[in-house]
């Protein structure tokens, strides 16, 4: 059996402890304290628990570059936003998303590495860097139909999960999404049986499979209950945006009773417009947001909303990302859709 030896006079010169100094006081050869280190398969329990003391007594620390090129892992992981950098720091969706998915990877004692792609600019810069091996898989996050990230990457074959279903090759690519279409119906459902009879919705982005699983949500509850499908205005889930779209509702259909908005900020910016035109809510016009991520309860009223558990999403799909890596090849695509629930507040 081997046990650890007093370690050797000699030292690097920058003061770092070797690997032949590990190998030395475990008694082991130099080759098997290195598979033991980088977690490899052919050595015995004896010798691998001599190297840990070796490596725990003489303060030992890996050199990260040329572990790499045996394990070929960078111990890092890409998240990829195809956002604008105004919209990733505005928006407490992206916030509550980086937090859990660096929450999962310090656990493992992985490292984060934000990668924010401006849509349509950065697209080639960031494949290249994700076809050269910089990472060990990719998360994405706010993925747009006009970004290619869903086909680029089903090609690539890289270990990658998304946050949200992607546009394409959903049956090659691993992801966890919540139920959009029921939250839409849900919220709408909440605004037809408050007697509401004309009911209009601020969709999101229609580049974004949240957008429009959202928007079929809200037809599908006005369809059953028989209601006009034709008070629609596209938003971009920002708080101007929501303003913008309200506004040319209301010119629109002054007669606007009920409002579902894709999302809380952009209910922040309709409510605000609801307000500058003196029409009360929930008494003239009750308003449903989407989220429920912090906005929700600050808005005047307190908003009624569907939950979007975003950490919880963002939590799984790592977690499934770090599932794909611990089996080598990308393995079978997983698929996860988390069911959503109503908040009821103030405004309906």
């Amino acid at each position: 059996m081997s046990r650890v030896r007093s370690a050797p006079e000699s030292v690097d010169p920058r003061g770092a402890v070797t690997l032949d100094q590990v190998a030395s006081a475990a008694g082991v050869s130099r080759a098997t304290a290195s598979r033991a280190i980088n977690g490899g398969n052919r050595v015995s329990p004896a010798a691998r628990s001599a190297v840990e003391t070796a490596v725990r007594e003489l303060g030992y620390r890996p050199n990260l570059a040329a572990r790499s090129l045996v394990t070929r892992r960078t111990d890092s992981i890409a998240v990829v936003v195809p956002e604008p950098d105004e919209r990733v720091f505005a928006d407490p969706f992206f916030a509550r998303t980086l937090s859990a998915v660096n929450r999962v990877l310090a656990e493992k004692d992985l490292q984060l590495v934000l990668l924010l792609a401006r849509p349509g600019r950065d697209d080639d810069r960031l494949l290249r860097y994700l076809g050269n091996s910089h990472v060990d898989g990719v998360l994405v996050v706010s993925h747009h139909r006009s970004d290619g990230l869903s086909d680029r990457l089903a090609a690539l074959q890289l270990h990658a999960a998304f946050v949200g279903r992607p546009w394409t090759h959903a049956d090659k690519l691993s992801f966890v999404d919540t139920d959009n279409v029921e939250g839409g119906r849900l919220a709408t459902q909440v605004l037809l049986e408050r007697g509401c009879s004309r009911i209009g919705t601020v969709s999101g982005p229609a580049d974004m499979t949240a957008s429009l699983d959202r928007l079929e949500g809200w037809r599908s509850a006005m369809r059953e209950a028989g209601q006009p499908l034709d008070v629609v205005e596209q938003g971009d889930f920002t708080e101007e945006g929501g303003a913008r779209a309200t506004r040319a509702l209301l010119e629109r259909h002054g007669d606007l009773d009920g409002l579902f908005v894709a999302s809380d900020l952009m209910a922040a910016g309709a409510l605000r417009v609801l307000a500058e035109a003196g029409r009360r809510v929930p008494d003239d016009v009750a308003v449903v947001g989407y989220d429920d991520l912090g906005v929700a309860e600050r808005t005047t009223p307190p908003l009624t909303t569907v939950s979007n558990p975003t950490g919880e999403l963002a939590t799984r799909a790592t977690r499934m990302l770090l599932e794909s890596l611990a089996g080598g090849e990308p393995a079978t695509p997983m698929r996860l859709i988390v069911t959503p629930t109503l908040v009821r507040r103030a405004s309906a």
